[in-house]
Order: C-alpha cells, then sequence, then structure tokens
C-alpha cells in the first residue's frame, strides 16, 4: 500500500504498521477525534496486540462491539471515549466484511475518480464529510493513491505546501505546523 512511510503516531513502531496496514490506517482515521493524533494513531498498534489471535477486520467485526469495547477499555484505553469508538471501529470492520471482502484497501482500489473515492470513504462509518475529505488527501498526498480529480474533492486538504490535517504529517516538524494551523483556526472562531 504505502508509497513512503507514515510518521501520525511519532512513534516508529505504530507509524510501520499505519504504513503496511490499511486496516490499521483506517482505525486510525476513526479514532482521530477528541484525542491528540498521535494517541489516535498509535492506537491501532495497541490494538493489535491485545488481539494475539489476528488482526483482521473479520477478527474485529465477529468480536462483537461489547468484546471490542471491553478490548478497547484496557489499561490504557484506546480512546477518551473506548466505549462509543471500539463500537465505531466494529460498525466499520463489519462494513468493510460485507462490502470489500474484509480489505480495507478495497476502499480505494480500483476506484476511477476522486469523487467516487471520497464516496466510497464517506460511506464509512466514522468518516463524515470533513474527514472523508482528510483521508482522500493523505492518500493521494502520502500514498500515492490519486484516481482523476481525488485534488479537486478533497480541496483544501489537497493544496500542497498546506499544514491543515494528517494529509500534510511527514515529521515531527510537520505536525508542530498542523497542531499551529488548527490552534490558529481556533483561536480565530473564538473571536466570531
Amino acid at each position: 500500500m504505502a508509497r513512503r512511510s507514515l510518521h501520525l503516531s511519532q512513534d516508529p513502531e505504530a507509524d510501520k504498521l499505519l504504513s503496511t496496514d490499511p486496516l490499521a490506517l483506517l482505525i486510525g482515521m476513526v479514532l482521530d477525534q477528541q484525542v491528540p493524533l498521535e494517541w489516535a494513531f498509535s492506537a491501532p498498534l495497541e490494538l493489535r496486540r491485545r488481539l494475539p489471535e489476528g488482526f483482521e477486520a473479520g477478527r474485529l467485526a465477529a468480536l462483537g462491539p461489547d468484546t471490542l469495547a471491553a478490548i478497547f477499555s484496557q489499561r490504557p484505553a484506546l480512546h477518551r471515549y473506548p466505549g462509543s469508538m471500539a463500537k465505531r471501529v466494529h460498525e466499520l470492520c463489519r462494513v468493510l466484511v460485507e462490502q470489500y471482502g474484509g480489505r480495507a484497501e478495497g476502499v480505494w482500489e480500483g476506484v476511477a475518480t476522486g469523487a467516487e473515492l471520497l464516496q466510497r470513504v464517506r460511506a464509512l462509518p466514522g468518516f463524515g464529510e470533513q474527514k472523508a475529505m482528510i483521508f482522500v488527501a493523505l492518500l493521494g498526498k502520502q500514498l500515492g493513491v490519486r484516481p482523476a480529480g481525488w485534488d479537486d474533492v478533497s480541496t483544501p486538504y489537497s493544496e500542497p505546501g498546506s499544514f491543515r490535517s494528517a494529509a500534510d504529517i511527514v515529521d515531527e516538524a510537520s505536525l508542530r505546523k498542523v497542531r499551529a494551523f488548527k490552534q490558529d483556526l481556533k483561536a480565530k472562531n473564538r473571536k466570531k
């Protein structure tokens, strides 16, 4: 999958998993809300450690939401809201099994246009409009998934040289720039 190594968690082992396992990347993206970005993208590695029997969409879907919530709640919890986020991840895995044969990369493989890719991502549990656009930009900017128009449907996150989202994080310095952009945006919104 990866065209380059991702650096979203800032932990080499967790980032290696994100770079090589599409399911881990999708789960990290789902968890990227109301917690620090590094925590969200480190969680798939810890989840994988807690599931020595296998870390596949089919296995996670088969566990059931309550069992998965108990796994998410083990200390340290995988998210600030382990129960609700476990249910979201369970639903994501169920959809991946039903619609993509359990293959997370099936979401983006073979798409002809950026609009089709955005539609597929937006239809996943845990992905609203903005998060779907960010994920399409991440796929395009960092992983070489660039169907025709991918950059148009993910604007402004696809803009070259921007530091708006996870799509722009390639090292610690870019993480700081993204964090500064978000803090500035929050400050401007508070003034309104």
